[in-house]
């Protein structure tokens, strides 16, 4: 029971550095010390002693923001914002002191070097990798359908053991995981491109997005797509069950003792063989059957949602263009003579580049009567019959049915607040019907949307949980005003 208790010894207030006052500070270090003992450039030949891991610490606390703590409240003050860590110097020392003190990182002698190095602990390198990979762009060539299929390969051929059908299996869960990225990854990309629709950034994010489906995602609907390899890797499990030798399965059974106790003590059924097999099948089905079509539905929304922005964009800029003349018009009307001398003077230095051409009076030809009567013929939409209608009426009703409008969202707070006379709780917003829940869930970004400048949403330390969803509540209150 001991070794499962995580909260022990040193690591007693492990995660007390990352819920402190400098907790971006803490983070960005933990980041550069992380690239600088595990990273690709890592010098693996030195180790970090007090000096050096001083200097990597003093570049990130001279480069880091200074965040305002004069707005802290008295109880959220902590060591790392008292007058002491005011001075560089003094911040560093005490960094150093709070991730030695709370398990991040630990002293051990260097015999080579004769001196006290320093390293992170195992649970600390774990947590720092995280944070280490969050800004760090993806290397993965995501090849896991592939090694999935040719591990199952080498599984098949004489001298196929255990570790190969380990293998198989990692790699057939990692399919699974490497869609999930994928389709967070773009879903969070279409609920950002429509909050960020009137800023510049979000078509830099679209490059972006070009540059990494480029890198990445190409290969999981290509060569790594589920589709083209699920097949393979079916014909071989199925194989693998009925062709195997009775030696060879005895032999991977024991095998699987040692190599995968997990798998013996997680398995249902008499053999451990085969039940790995079988979740190899219903991970690359699923992988086919699921993800991978949510992942193209999700990419094909939010290329839509770009055009659509990028059009919109084009016709705004187009229509001021057009404006622009009547603008200069109206303006020059309002003006006296001298005025407008100067003002279409200055017009004319602009546009003197501009070349003007007319239409030829002859290439103006009037309609017959009888082609007159085939356009209007044809002008006239046929009405569509009453089938498609009403299937185009069910559709729409469909699309619309759970759709909350971000300001009636916004005037139905409003109407509570002052019913009320006092905030009101995320955790105490009914959940009874679809639309309310739909509502609850969208309550924050609407109450945070340009339209609602005179609410706010703080976030409270409790938690949500009321059987429908899990998440931070918040207290929604009007704005004070001074």
């Amino acid at each position: 029971m001991s070794e499962s208790i995580f909260f022990v010894s040193e690591r007693k207030r492990f995660f007390r550095p990352l819920n402190s006052s400098r907790r971006e500070l803490i983070a960005d270090c933990l980041r550069a010390l992380y690239d600088r003992l595990h990273g690709p450039g890592a010098d693996v030949s030195e180790t970090l002693n007090r000096e050096s891991l001083r200097d990597a610490l003093m570049s990130i606390v001279r480069d880091h923001h200074e965040r305002n703590l004069d707005q802290l409240d008295a109880e959220d003050r902590d060591e790392l914002s008292s007058e002491e860590a005011a001075d560089p110097v003094q911040l560093v020392a005490l960094i150093i002191r709070v991730l030695l003190g709370d398990g991040w990182l630990e002293q051990f002698p260097d015999r080579n070097g004769l001196v006290v190095a320093f390293r992170f602990t195992r649970p600390g390198k774990l947590f720092a990798e995280a944070l280490w990979a969050l800004n760090r762009p993806s290397r993965s060539r995501q090849r896991n359908m592939r090694s999935c299929r040719n591990a199952l390969d080498a599984l098949l051929a004489d001298g196929g053991d255990a570790h190969d059908l380990v293998d198989a299996y990692e790699y057939a869960e990692r399919v699974i995981s490497d869609l999930n990225d994928t389709l967070e990854f773009i879903n969070e990309r279409i609920r950002l491109v429509m909050v960020q629709s009137a800023e510049t950034a979000q078509w830099e994010d679209f490059l972006e997005f070009l540059k990494r489906f480029q890198r990445e995602f190409s290969k999981q609907l290509t060569v790594d797509s589920a589709t083209l390899n699920r097949n393979a890797i079916v014909a071989k499990v199925e194989l693998l069950r009925t062709q195997m030798s009775q030696a060879k399965f005895e032999r991977l059974e024991q095998q699987l003792q040692d190599v995968a106790a997990w798998a013996v003590a997680e398995h249902s059924g008499e053999s451990v063989t085969d039940w790995m097999l079988e979740r190899i099948d219903e991970l690359v089905n699923a992988a086919h059957r699921l993800k991978q079509p949510s992942v193209l539905r999700a990419m094909n929304t939010y290329v839509n949602r770009i055009t659509g922005l990028i059009q919109q964009s084009m016709m705004l800029r187009t229509g001021s263009d057009r404006h622009a003349y009547m603008r200069a018009v109206t303006l020059i009307a309002s003006q006296d003579t001298s005025s407008q001398d100067r003002i279409l003077a200055r017009i004319g230095e602009r546009i003197a580049s501009a070349e003007v051409r007319l239409l030829d009076p002859f290439s103006f030809k009037l309609r017959t009567v009888g082609q007159r009567r085939k356009a209007s013929l044809v002008s006239v939409r046929p009405r569509p019959p009453r089938e498609a209608r009403l299937a185009a009426a069910l559709e729409t009703a469909q699309a619309t049915a759970f759709e909350v409008s971000h300001i009636s969202l916004i005037q139905k707070m409003r109407a509570e607040l002052r019913v009320f006379q006092h905030p009101v709780k995320l955790s105490g917003l009914p959940v009874a019907t679809a639309l309310d829940v739909l509502a609850a869930m969208q309550m924050v970004e609407a109450v945070r949307s340009p339209s609602a400048s005179d609410l706010r949403a703080t976030r409270l330390p409790g938690r949500v949980d009321n059987g429908v969803f899990v998440g931070y509540d918040y207290e929604i209150e009007f704005r004070k005003t001074s």
